[in-house]
């Protein structure tokens, strides 16, 4: 099959051929890998199985699956042959049905025996849903698909630079989330930054403890590691009462999280002494929030190793900045220097501002999407003279090292889950009871930020907080139902009478 430079099956080939096609690619904690050659074969076994049933490079098919080496494998094979979309598999029925019909999802690849909300959101849209199969006897990772005919076959065509590989939504500060098309040579450029930046090899061995439907996990775990001959055993997901013993059997020289976890991992530390001595970790990795520096000081005291903090998003295809591994500084506070893109921080008029000075954080390179699907609005306000604009604010000093200082954005970052307030909005607006609310960020000493609502009541109605939270899990995901409930008589506004989310906390005595 015909190949150009920068697509997912070179960044697989150069990685089987710096470790050799016996050498492990795919694994899980207890269980025997699936080695380069046999992923290999694998993907191309899947391409031909998605050309046969009728699915071209541009379709886009849906991966609803847990997380665990199938995930991992299975992404791999439909981003290199087709356009993998990978929602989160908690989502409830009507939030699927939103995602697929939003993105166009051609087809859902599903457990052979699962039984999920999607099913019921692919039917209800007529989507057809493929079957995995996976043996538990067989390498971690060894899977095949069982299309139906969804069209007429079609030939093979050689798949491109530029072809997408990869959309994802990333909530913007309506209800109604941005597609992020994320093409073949953004994912090989993210990759490889992240590998020059970890400085990976053949001999590394990753623990993917993030899910597999996020950016992080994907390009920092997976695609990183596989681009450079190396092994990702994959978890079933974050468990801090299991990481020690993942530890002890998978034998990692690294791992990446998000700081909740890296503060889960250390609670428990204490108590599992002996996998802590064993530990071979060459380095620890943060993403996807702020790691606080004392956070930092303990991981590395912990396991005798360097902890690098990054920073990342899903429109740079993950990482824009990182701090270095020894002899180069870390320095805690700070995620680091540009790791990849350019990056600079820009005033609100578009000019780039000096070293020392606060404003925004903007990037441009390789690994940056092109512009989000069918938001012309968005795209006219995320990009100037070149450069993205990420929404975030920040500053950076002489040695190039990038604090952020700040959002500008008004999405609620839970612990690197990012929740679109407005959708939340929505939803408790459906209560019978309700005749305002606003859904607003409250700071967390774990999380970084919690959700949570300011709420009035039509008169004469009454619902405590206890009912209105479970009317909102029965319609979101569970890490968008509002933690706190605030209920008010009239709840504060600006000078425009607008109602205004930043800040709310504050003037509610809730910070």
């Amino acid at each position: 099959m015909a190949t150009s430079p920068d697509t997912l099956h070179t960044l697989v080939q150069t990685g089987a051929e710096q470790a050799g096609d016996e050498a492990p690619a795919i694994g899980a904690p207890g269980r025997p890998p699936l080695a380069y050659g046999a992923l290999r074969r694998q993907l191309e076994a899947l391409r031909a199985t998605l050309r046969a049933a009728g699915l071209r490079q541009a379709d886009r098919v849906a991966l609803v699956l847990p997380n665990g080496p199938e995930m991992a494998a299975a992404f791999l094979g439909v981003a290199a042959a087709a356009t993998a979309a990978p929602p989160n598999p908690g989502y409830r029925r009507d939030e699927f049905a939103f995602y697929l019909e939003d993105l166009g999802a051609k087809a859902v690849v599903v457990e052979a025996d699962g039984d999920n909300a999607v099913l019921a959101a692919a039917e209800s849209l007529g989507i057809a849903t493929i079957p995995l199969r996976a043996d538990p006897d067989a390498p971690a990772g060894a899977l095949a698909l069982d299309p139906p005919a969804i069209a007429t076959a079609v030939d093979d065509v050689a798949t491109q630079e530029d072809d997408v590989a990869l959309v994802l939504h990333t909530s913007g500060t309506t209800s109604r989330p941005k597609i992020v098309p994320l093409r073949q040579r953004h994912l090989v450029a993210s990759a490889r930054n992240i590998a020059a930046t970890l400085a990976l090899r053949p001999e590394d061995r990753c623990l993917n403890v993030m899910p597999l439907f996020h950016i992080h996990g994907l390009m920092a775990c997976v695609l990183a590691t596989l681009g450079t001959g190396g092994c990702v055993s994959c978890t079933p997901g974050f468990n801090a009462l299991r990481f020690f013993a993942w530890l002890e059997s998978a034998r990692p020289t690294w791992y990446s999280a998000v700081p909740t976890m890296h503060q889960a991992i250390l609670a428990r530390a204490a108590r599992n002494p002996d996998a802590v001595a064993g530990a071979s970790l060459r380095l620890v990795r943060s993403s996807s929030s702020s790691l606080p520096p004392q956070v930092m000081t303990a991981l590395e005291t912990c396991f005798d190793a360097p902890v690098v903090e990054a920073y990342a998003m899903t429109e740079a295809a993950h990482q824009m900045t990182s701090n270095p591994l020894p002899p180069g500084e870390r320095r805690p506070g700070s995620v680091g220097r540009a790791a990849g893109p350019e990056v600079a921080i820009m005033d609100a008029a578009g000019a780039l501002l000096p070293a020392g000075a606060t404003g925004e954080v903007v990037i441009r390179g390789a690994n940056v999407c092109d512009g989000y699907e069918r938001n012309p609005d968005a795209n006219r306000e995320a990009w100037s003279g070149g450069w993205f604009r990420t929404g975030d604010q920040g500053v950076m000093d002489e040695a190039g090292y990038l604090r952020i200082t700040g959002r500008l954005k008004e999405i609620i970052n839970r612990g690197g889950e990012k929740i679109s307030p407005r959708e939340v909005d929505d939803v408790l607006m459906d209560h019978p009871a309700v005749q305002q609310v606003v859904t607003f960020a409250l700071p967390h000493p774990k999380l970084g930020e919690e959700v949570a609502s300011a709420v009035v009541l039509r008169e004469g109605e009454s619902v405590d907080e206890r009912e209105l939270r479970s009317f909102a899990a029965e319609r979101l995901a569970d890490f968008k139902v509002p933690r706190s409930l605030v209920f008010l008589d009239e709840i504060p506004k600006g000078p425009t009478g607008k109602l205004r989310r930043i800040g709310l906390a504050e003037q509610l005595g809730l910070a």
